[in-house]
Order: structure tokens, then sequence, then C-alpha cells
């Protein structure tokens, strides 16, 4: 896969490249630091959703640790560069939509109806059985080294 150029578009951020790029993935740190940087620059508009801040909470919340809570959700929740919508009946429906056409998990489905409800122009995940949806170009962290 020919590396993607997201300047100026919309991508839909996953749960698991945030999680990595938070708390210190070292195969990807490179491109996510990248990433996240270009981000920051204003180069193209992550968004995410309310599964996403719940995903990555979980283990954080689970093993006490405070400052990892704060981490995320600083970032998702007030970080200019990302937006973070709130899952709605629309949401819900194309989410069934994609649940009964590809046989997609819940929260996949759902995320992946939330990046196309808002336009997203890619979904950058590291779930490589997403590529399956049509949708959508999926992204894996590999694409973008």
């Amino acid at each position: 896969m020919v590396m993607p150029d997201f300047s100026s578009k919309v991508v839909f951020l996953d749960t698991a490249p945030l999680i990595y790029f938070i708390e210190g993935h070292s195969d990807y740190q490179p491109v996510l630091k990248s990433l996240f940087a270009s981000n920051d620059h204003g180069d193209f508009t992550f968004i995410t959703s309310s599964i996403t801040l719940l995903e990555v909470l979980v283990k954080p919340i689970r093993e006490g640790y405070a400052h990892l809570v704060g981490q995320y959700r600083e970032i998702l929740l007030n970080a200019p560069g990302i937006e973070i919508y709130e899952i709605d009946t629309n949401i819900a429906i194309r989410a069934a939509e994609l649940r009964a056409k590809y046989g997609l998990r819940t929260p996949d489905a759902l995320q992946i109806a939330t990046a196309l409800e808002f336009s997203a122009d890619y979904f950058l995940t590291n779930d490589t059985r997403l590529r399956v949806v049509s949708e959508i170009r999926s992204v894996t962290l590999p694409d973008l080294q």
C-alpha cells in the first residue's frame, strides 16, 4: 500500500493508534510522533468517537493509573486537532448495517459508522480485518512506516 497523504484530510483515529502513541509502543513511536506532530500543526484533522474514550480508559482505570486517565481525557477532550463525536441513532443504524454486511463486532461497526457519518477520508487503525469495509479506506500503522 502506498502511504496516504493526510494533508487537509479528515482521519478517523481508532483506539489502538492512540494507545500506542500515549503509552509509547516502540515499533510505531516514530511514525506516530510524526503523525501527531502534523496533526498539532493543523495539517489534517483527527476525529474519533466516544467509543475510543471508553476503550482507552478501561485499563488505566482498572490498574489505578490516574495520570494515564488524565492524559487520555486531555488529548481526546481538549486537543485542538481532535474532534470527538457521540454515538447517536444515525450512527447506530449505520453501524447495524455495517455489522449485517461485514459481520463486524459492535465497537468496530460503531467506530466505522462514526467515521462515515462525519465524512472521514481515512480510518486509522491497526486492525487489518477492517480493510474488508469498502466504504472507507482503512490505514494501518505498518502502512505508514
